[in-house]
């Protein structure tokens, strides 16, 4: 009978993050020392259906440098890629620069963002979804933004910290009220 049959790892996702996908802490931090460009904190909170936090969320970010740029061979100066698992709080910490204007290929500019996938107990496929920055130059006419909903837009924007000013706060809510914007990818 199907009903008495258990789940194997190979049919569900998590919580096997924690495995050898985040050796270290030193896959939040994509900028070093010597990395041009605004510094900042951006701080990566996973929540549920109920606004809980999910403790056991992988998170994995890709970004351009501040010239817009996104790097072919990391480097000591910028990496351009990271992978945190959240915390007790559903969150993840990384140290990074602002990303610069991105141009595509057919000359149009983005505004500076993040790209960012999530993987949670639960989802057999990850989420992808980007991350954009209040008042940052662009946001009006950045071409995927534009393909948002308006009403939408603000579950992709990351908020600087009033107490904190080179933090920057985003909420991922994978379901429910808010639910964070995904792009099928």
């Amino acid at each position: 009978m199907i009903e008495n049959l258990i789940p194997t790892p190979s049919q569900t996702v998590g919580p096997f993050f924690h495995l050898g996908l985040t050796a270290g802490r030193d896959l939040g931090r994509l900028a070093g020392p010597d990395c041009k460009g605004e510094r900042i904190r951006l701080v990566c909170r996973v929540l549920d259906v109920g606004g809980l936090p999910v403790d056991d969320a992988l998170v994995e970010i890709w970004q351009a440098d501040a010239e817009g740029n996104y790097v072919n061979v990391p480097n000591r100066a910028f990496r351009g890629f990271g992978r945190l698992c959240t915390d007790q709080g559903g969150v993840s910490t990384f140290e990074t620069v602002m990303p610069g204007r991105v141009e595509q290929t057919d000359g149009a500019v983005q505004a500076p963002h993040i790209n960012v996938l999530i993987f949670a107990r639960g989802l057999l496929k990850q989420l992808a979804t980007r991350i954009y920055f209040t008042g940052a130059p662009g946001n009006g006419s950045d071409p995927i933004l534009q393909l948002v909903p308006e009403d939408r837009r603000d579950t992709l924007m990351a908020h600087r910290d009033a107490s904190a000013p080179r933090t920057w706060n985003f909420e991922i809510r994978l379901a429910g009220d808010d639910e964070t914007v995904f792009f099928d990818i």
